[in-house]
């Protein structure tokens, strides 16, 4: 609360007080039983900050701009407030970390379940390739692991693989932002992620560069890559390079498209059957407006109006894109907990629920990460 000349009545002070002084100066305000609280005070000259200083207790703080914090009986406040020479008194009042969001689309997957019950992703590297991941967001920085870019961020980044663009960090907070009580917190919480950086400030990368990045993810041996990219047509080179890496034990999961409603539009490298095919979800359990469908998607997971990390902080966006991440967070879980690429794809599958869409809406349903690793999700 801010005091100003006509912020507080003499009324207020003096039964504040308990006493009846109102025509005492500001020394004899002071009274033996009034409290001494906290203020800071913004001054417009010396004197007032020496006005200030001679009614203080003790002084807690003197900056370098012309204010300072002090102790002070709480009858003096009206009294300085008054002064010419005095531009504010305010009670030295507190701010709080923001709590940590549990977004509409972990709570509705029951991802915050399965974590509560041990299964946060540890042990498993999940890749996120896309347009980088900002290497110094509080929510990803202790779950950040290596990263390469195939095509190089623009400007004075850390690293090359640094998100220019927002997309790529939006998509690894969804995955795996760290359960750390601020921001929000991903479908896993301590999987390993790796910023493969395929796509520029622009968000467009060629085939030849996406297909290099999935080539480098499965030569790292690493279990999940997601790619909340695509095409209307495809690439053989591409598909090839999704195949080296399904062999090699990766789960490809990928984003049907946002080129919705049709019936059957999935995109590249959705449609390849060495990827899992995702389409989207409203909070309401509605196929996204903008969702691409066809009889390749397999499993619909929340990307309407889903809220997560950007580079320097966070926003909202809608897209397959979105869904596609809940989808691979979930999957580093099952391969944390030892399943193979074609097991966990198996039980993300067999656990799904069904939200009554059509099947190339759906596929099998709803991710329901709580299912897929054994706990009970009935809170539906």
């Amino acid at each position: 609360m801010v005091y100003s000349p006509t912020g507080r009545t003499r009324r207020d002070v003096l039964k504040a007080a308990g006493t009846a002084v109102a025509g005492l100066g500001l020394t004899g305000l002071a009274s033996a039983t009034a409290n001494t609280v906290e203020v800071n005070v913004g001054y417009r000259s010396e004197s007032g900050k020496r006005a200030a200083k001679a009614e203080a207790s003790g002084v807690v703080r003197e900056f370098n701009f012309d204010a300072l914090t002090i102790r002070v009986n709480e009858n003096a406040i009206e009294g300085l407030s008054q002064r010419p020479d005095v531009r504010y008194v305010e009670r030295n009042g507190t701010m709080h970390a923001l709590d940590q969001q549990l977004t509409w689309g972990v709570d509705r997957v029951d991802a915050e379940v399965a974590t509560a019950n041990g299964s946060t992703g540890s042990g498993a590297d999940v890749a996120i390739l896309d347009t980088g991941i900002d290497s110094d967001h509080p929510d990803l920085v202790d779950n950040l692991g290596a990263g390469r870019a195939f095509v190089s961020a623009r400007g004075p980044y850390a690293e090359n693989w640094d998100d220019d663009n927002d997309h790529g960090t939006h998509c690894a907070g969804i995955a795996d932002a760290d359960d750390n009580s601020q921001g929000v917190r991903g479908v896993s919480t301590e999987a390993t992620l790796h910023a493969v950086k395929v796509l520029d400030k622009r968000g467009s990368g060629s085939f030849s560069d996406i297909a290099a990045g999935v080539e480098y993810v499965a030569d790292q041996g690493w279990d999940v890559g997601s790619m909340s990219l695509g095409a209307s047509s495809g690439s053989r080179t591409l598909k090839d390079a999704c195949s080296y890496a399904v062999d090699r034990g990766v789960l490809l999961v990928a984003a049907a498209g946002n080129d919705g409603p049709c019936g059957d539009c999935v995109g590249y490298p959705a449609a390849y059957q060495e990827c899992l095919a995702v389409s989207s979800s409203a909070s309401d359990d509605s196929l996204s407006s903008f969702s691409s469908t066809g009889p390749e998607v397999e499993l619909v997971a929340p990307g309407t109006d889903v809220y997560s990390t950007v580079p320097g902080g966070y926003d909202t966006f809608s897209g397959t894109s979105m869904a596609t991440p809940h989808v691979a967070g979930a999957a580093g879980q099952l391969m944390a907990d030892g399943y193979t690429n074609t097991e966990a794809r198996s039980r993300l599958k067999s656990t799904a629920e069904d939200i009554g869409l059509a099947d190339n809406e759906q596929g099998a349903g709803l991710l329901d990460t709580a299912a897929a690793l054994g706990y009970d999700s009935s809170d539906d």
